[in-house]
């Protein structure tokens, strides 16, 4: 005969759902360090930090932000800061401008709100109203990531049509910052004596016989120092001092250019795209036939 025991249970009440603080981070980005730029990016950073602090159940999680291309990640070091810290598990919530603020890069976006939503973790898009954590808006975030990618390429292309009208005219660079025996002012280049005697005895030097390693030993003996007031010199930049047409009054444009917009990588233009030389664009510091003698003479050697 079976019995009907009745067993002992003890029923343990559900715990209620406790109200949770998010800790909460917001991500803000220009492309340049210009005053507006900068003006933007100041008034973002105070914005996001009065309005996650503010907020009851949000904890300041801090605001990380980035002056760069919204092309490259490999630059931007303030958002590989943040999403280091998500890995960590010490953010809930994000909050941004827009799609295009976080990349430009259709892909490098996709993988971005990916990462976040493994580690359950929701990147709002305030101007899209948009929220990462949520599947189905993963194609809307993609397709809007795409007109942000290919806004920049034509905002690329639109300034190297610029830029090759330019050349075409003749017109050359004038904003040198490290230019030994050449300074910018107002626009135009001009000489800096002092300076302009360590290119002369560079050019000497080589024309009597040293080789770049015995210029190299003779100037740091003489206590020259290199246009960027380093006391130690390179054999490369005795080098391309050397063979700078810039020295003899010319310029050649396009020795280097833009080969993808997306990387912004510059490759030595070897042919692939036109050059320009301009002869007598400024004052020269080396007389052309000093110039072209040691042209010979490298040659030579």
């Amino acid at each position: 005969m079976v019995r009907n025991e009745m067993k002992n249970v003890r029923i343990i009440p559900a715990k209620p759902k406790e109200n949770k603080k998010l800790r909460v981070a917001a991500y803000c980005r220009v492309s340049t360090s210009g005053p507006e730029q900068m003006r933007s990016l100041e008034i973002q950073i105070k914005t996001y930090s009065e309005r996650i602090k503010s907020h009851p159940n949000w904890i300041f999680a801090g605001v990380f932000y980035d002056i760069e291309s919204g092309l490259r990640r490999s630059d931007r070091k303030s958002l590989d800061k943040m999403l280091r810290k998500a890995a960590k598990g010490k953010i809930d919530y994000i909050i941004t401008k827009s799609i295009s603020r976080v990349s430009r890069d259709t892909l490098e976006m996709l993988k971005i709100i990916r990462f976040l939503r493994e580690q359950g973790i929701n990147m709002h898009f305030e101007n899209e109203k948009l929220d990462s954590i949520e599947v189905d808006k993963e194609f809307e975030i993609t397709l809007r990531g795409m007109l942000a990618q290919d806004e920049s390429r034509n905002i690329s292309e639109n300034i190297q049509w610029g830029i090759q009208r330019k050349f075409e005219k003749g017109e050359i660079y004038t904003k040198y910052k490290n230019f030994m025996g050449y300074d910018c002012v107002d626009g135009e280049i001009v000489i800096v004596p002092e300076k302009a005697e360590v290119v002369r005895k560079i050019f000497e030097l080589y024309l009597h016989g040293l080789t770049l390693g015995q210029i190299k030993a003779c100037l740091e003996a003489q206590g020259i120092k290199t246009v960027t007031d380093k006391e130690i010199w390179d054999t490369k930049t005795i080098h391309r001092m050397l063979t700078n047409e810039k020295y003899k009054g010319d310029t050649l444009l396009q020795k280097t250019f833009t080969e993808d917009f997306m990387t912004g990588k510059k490759r030595r233009n070897d042919g692939q795209r036109n050059k320009y030389y301009v002869k007598d664009s400024h004052p020269a510091i080396v007389p052309a036939e000093v110039f072209d003698k040691v042209q010979g003479e490298m040659t030579k050697r």
